[in-house]
C-alpha cells in the first residue's frame, strides 16, 4: 500500500479512537468493585463503609446533598458516607424537637433545639468520622463518615458492598466501621474498562453496649 493509502485510512482511525475514548466514558463502560464484609468468624458484617481512591492523581469531587432524618426518636440511617464538600440536612420528622450536634474534630456543630428541617444544611469539608449525638435524647446516636472520593458504599445486611462508576485504573479500596477494632489496611485493585472487580475485608468488632432504645 502506498504511502497515499495510509493518508486515506488515518482519518478513519483517528475516528476510531476517538470512539472508542467516547464509548469508554459512558457509564456502561465503567469499572465496579463488590466487597465481602464480614466478621473474623465469617459472619455478614452491615454498614462498613468502603470507598476506592485512585493511586495515581486526585479523586474528582462529585459531591451531593445527604440526609440524616430523625425519626421516632432515632437517626436514620445509622451510618452515612458522604464525600467531603457534602451538605447534609437533618429534618425533624418527630412531633417533639431535637438538639444534634457533634463534637468530633472532623466536624464539630451544633443544630439547637428545633423542629421542621433546618434553614441551612451542615457542609462537611474534611475527611473523617463524625459521631452524631441529641443533647436531649442520650439514646440516640449515629455516624456520618466523609471520604475524599466520589466512588463509596455501605454494606447491606448481607455485608456486600458495591462500588461503581470506577473508570479504568488502579486503586486502593479503603474501609471503615463504626464499630471496629482496628482499621483495615487497604486493598489495592486494577481495573480495566467495563470490569467488575472484587475484594473482602475481615473486620474485627470492638464490644459496644446494645444500642438505647427509645424512651
Amino acid at each position: 500500500m502506498g504511502t497515499s493509502g495510509y493518508k486515506d485510512i488515518l482519518p478513519g482511525v483517528k475516528w476510531a479512537v476517538k470512539l472508542v475514548t467516547i464509548f469508554a466514558s459512558l457509564p456502561g463502560f465503567a469499572a465496579s468493585v463488590t466487597v465481602n464484609a464480614k466478621d473474623p468468624l465469617g459472619n455478614p458484617l452491615q454498614d462498613l463503609v468502603v470507598w476506592a481512591v485512585p493511586k495515581e492523581g486526585p479523586a474528582p469531587s462529585r459531591a451531593r446533598p445527604g440526609m440524616v432524618e430523625q425519626r421516632n426518636k432515632a437517626f436514620i440511617p445509622l451510618v452515612t458516607v458522604v464525600q467531603a464538600g457534602t451538605l447534609v440536612n437533618f429534618p425533624n420528622r418527630d412531633e417533639i424537637r431535637h438538639h444534634v450536634y457533634s463534637f468530633s474534630p472532623a466536624r464539630r456543630f451544633e443544630i439547637k433545639l428545633y423542629a421542621g428541617t433546618p434553614a441551612d444544611p451542615i457542609l462537611f469539608d474534611k475527611s473523617g468520622e463524625v459521631v452524631l449525638g441529641c443533647n436531649i435524647h442520650d439514646h440516640m446516636i449515629a455516624y456520618i463518615y466523609v471520604v475524599d472520593s466520589p466512588w463509596f458504599a455501605k454494606s447491606d445486611k448481607d455485608g456486600i458492598a458495591r462500588i461503581e462508576g470506577l473508570p479504568a485504573g488502579d486503586y486502593d479500596i479503603h474501609a471503615w466501621h463504626y464499630a471496629q477494632d482496628a482499621r483495615p489496611a487497604p486493598l489495592g485493585v486494577k481495573l480495566r474498562a467495563d470490569e467488575a472487580g472484587v475484594a473482602a475485608f475481615a473486620v474485627g468488632r470492638r464490644p459496644m453496649p446494645p444500642r438505647p432504645t427509645a424512651k
